[in-house]
């Protein structure tokens, strides 16, 4: 171990303390990380920039900016509002009953455009109806925060660490559709059992509220019927896309972009600046910053250190690997954003694969039969884990600012007494789903 392996071992340790400490931005630590590692040459630029193995993974950046592209022509139109409305209308102005709605909802559209987008479009809309029924907003918020974790697991552009899994291993849209969406079902419907048990009782109001909500004429949320039409269908188009990807041989970043600029053309704006400063900038040079500083690590070896460790732990038993990744990654991403922990995890479960199969390589490696129930370990325990904190995962984040913004503070440690035990009790599930499917039934 040279003096690179311990410059970049610090940088990486400092750049991780400083995150979880929220006392610098998280995106002006990585960006400065990521220039440390270049300056002192840990990694070279060619590498950080061009280099799969070590540097920035192109597919996830594009991937997340075309679909925020995508979402920002959408919201205009009042599409999300009248989805809120419409819900609240169908749980026929009782406070629980909207709850759950809002939640499957929630979930939903976490599959199909990303669990941030999603709860950025619905927490205004969640206060508005907590507002008109004169209900504590907080349980609705957290309940909205935590199924749209859960929702995100279903798929691969529901949450960023499955699109950045997916970009490693070279998984497909149904790949995710086929191996997680049916655990996903079954936990949300013990997600809202639980939920019932929490804020059911304690949830009423007056029937003159109620009536208020009956009242909202959810058309009246739609502001531009043409271009809600147009979205629609480029949606749809990106939707098929992301299905077919495989069979067209299309990475998503690339049907994502072709949708972003189709609907750029349709809309018919000739000032593209305000889409496109509307884009979440911080977060993808987050991205790109982390994938350097990991890129770096990987480079002087303490990734390949560490899956020995995890190896050795396990002595090359495959069920136990996943269980530990699987409890490790719910744990630690409740510390950690689960952002950058899945960065850094993603190499590891290869250089495994690597020691298990020293004769593969290729998508031979990445996607061997018995590697596959560790990197579906890792995509439940990481998206699943963001649950246990207010800083788990971006999600929760927004939710949090957002309600302060509002007048509505939700504490570190108020959100964890709900998020925790819903995330053990959805790890729970998921553990018992991978020792059935992968290790009993094996399909």
């Amino acid at each position: 171990m040279d003096t690179a392996f311990w410059t970049a071992t610090t940088i990486f340790l400092l750049a991780y303390a400083v995150i979880v400490s929220e006392k610098i931005h998280k995106t002006i630590v990585a960006v400065f990380g990521a220039g440390l590692m270049l300056v002192l040459k840990i990694l070279h630029q060619h590498e950080a920039f061009h280099i799969e193995e070590f540097g920035i993974d192109w597919n996830v950046i594009f991937l997340l900016i075309s679909m925020m592209v995508i979402i920002n022509l959408m919201r205009p139109t009042g599409v999300f509002e009248y989805i809120a409305i419409k819900s609240a209308k169908w749980g026929k102005g009782e406070p629980f009953r909207i709850m759950a709605i809002f939640a499957v909802v929630t979930a939903v559209l976490s599959a199909f455009l990303d669990n941030v987008t999603t709860v950025l479009l619905i927490t205004p809309v969640t206060l508005l109806i907590a507002d008109a029924l004169e209900v504590d907003p907080i349980p609705y918020l957290i309940s909205c925060a935590l199924a749209s974790n859960i929702g995100g697991t279903a798929t691969l552009i529901g949450d960023p660490p499955n699109i950045m899994i997916a970009s490693k291993a070279q998984l497909n849209f149904m790949d995710f559709i086929y191996h997680l969406a049916p655990i996903v079902v079954v936990m949300m419907a013990f997600y809202i059992f639980a939920i019932k048990l929490i804020w059911g009782r304690k949830m009423n109001t007056k029937e003159e509220l109620k009536k208020r909500i009956m009242a909202m004429d959810e058309n009246e949320a739609i502001k531009d019927p043409v271009m809600l039409k147009k979205s629609l269908f480029v949606l749809a188009v990106v939707l098929t896309g992301f299905v077919f990807h495989g069979v067209l041989h299309f990475q998503p970043a690339t049907i994502a972009l072709f949708g972003a600029g189709l609907l750029l053309l349709l809309s018919k704006t000739h000032e593209p600046h305000r889409i496109l400063a509307e884009v979440e900038w911080p977060t993808i040079f987050f991205f790109m910053g982390l994938f350097i500083i990991v890129g770096g690590v990987v480079k002087v070896g303490l990734i390949k250190w560490m899956s020995l460790q995890i190896l050795d732990l396990t002595q090359g038993n495959l069920f136990a690997t996943s269980m530990v990744i699987m409890w490790f990654s719910a744990f630690a991403s409740a510390i950690v954003d689960n952002i950058p922990y899945v960065a850094t995890m993603n190499p590891l479960v290869i250089d495994m694969a690597k020691h298990l199969w020293p004769n593969l390589s290729g998508i031979q490696l990445l996607q061997h039969p018995d590697l596959m129930p560790i990197w579906w370990s890792l995509a439940l325990g990481a998206c699943l884990g963001g649950n246990g904190s207010a800083i788990g995962a971006s999600a929760n984040v927004i939710v949090v600012g957002m309600s302060e913004k509002a007048g509505k503070r939700i504490s570190f440690m108020k959100f964890m007494a709900y998020g925790m035990p819903i995330m053990i009790m959805t790890v729970i599930v998921s553990t018992i789903y991978v020792w059935l499917r992968y290790y009993v039934m094996k399909i």
